[in-house]
């Protein structure tokens, strides 16, 4: 679907929102919002997308709003449905949108559904949204690979396994989904090459409301956000890169890294 054809009846268009500010959704995926008769909507960058333009219309979408967020641990519309809601959908001659936080294809389940939807018979296309995983430590002022600090990044959740992760602090670690196994993760990390002193930022709810950051290391992360009571959505940064932030200005010029209060730039 080029930017100006309007998508056709009967099709899905797997749209990645991005992180949840408006300006950083694409013009294809704003124009497909417009146009769609179906959404099914994701709780996080989506749901706030949606918000935002409705607002900046001054008026409600027209399409059809379904809500299949999922918050952690609590998933009250299974993938299977939601595969199966596309499918309803799209063979009902509606334009469906699916529209998922960050982009699709990372960690989003969006191979999962466009294969549904191909097995299915439905015409499928994946509109690329922008990552959180990019994005969100952009806001913090980290760059996640620098000239003579790190020539390579990884993008993992706290699901996964860190204890299989090689690479020293010159390769950055992006972790999503990772508040809950923060201690663990940090642990994992610190065993390795890049050490506890590593330095690791949080950032909480980026381009939100509640932004906010958290500086600290391997050996000290855990405490400091448990202390600070860190809370999901939040991106996980660790390396060297960290410490381009404006936010980490003196934060390691002493052994022991203290904690500045790192709010929101106004």
């Amino acid at each position: 679907m080029s930017l100006f054809t309007r998508q056709a009846p009967g099709s899905v268009l797997l749209i990645g929102a991005g992180p949840g500010d408006l300006g950083l959704l694409t013009v294809k995926g704003l124009r497909a919002l417009e146009a769609a008769e179906v959404i099914v909507a994701d709780r996080l960058g989506a749901r706030s997308v949606i918000d935002q333009l409705e607002t900046e219309r001054g008026e409600s979408l027209e399409a059809k709003i379904i809500d299949v967020g999922k918050t952690p641990g609590h998933h009250p519309v299974p993938q299977q449905r939601i595969n199966e809601i596309l499918v309803e959908q799209a063979r009902a001659g509606r334009r469906v949108v699916r529209l998922k936080g960050g982009d699709p294809f990372v960690f989003g389940r969006g191979g999962e559904e466009l294969a549904h939807c191909h097995e299915a018979g439905v015409d499928v296309q994946v509109v690329p949204g922008v990552t959180s995983a990019n994005s969100v430590p952009a806001v913090a002022g980290i760059p996640l690979t620098h000239r003579g600090l790190a020539t390579a990044y990884t993008v993992i959740t706290g699901h996964d396994q860190l204890s299989e992760l090689g690479g020293g602090r010159d390769h950055t670690v992006v972790v999503l989904m990772g508040i809950g196994t923060l201690a663990h993760s940090a642990m994992i990390l610190a065993r390795g090459a890049r050490g506890g002193d590593c330095p690791v930022a949080i950032i909480e709810d980026g381009f939100g409301d509640n932004q906010r950051v958290t500086v600290g290391t391997l050996d000290t992360i855990a405490f400091q956000a448990a202390r600070r009571g860190v809370r999901s959505p939040a991106v996980v940064i660790a390396g060297d890169v960290v410490t381009l932030s404006p936010y980490a200005v003196g934060a390691f010029a002493a052994a022991q890294v203290s904690e500045p209060e790192l709010m929101r730039n106004p």
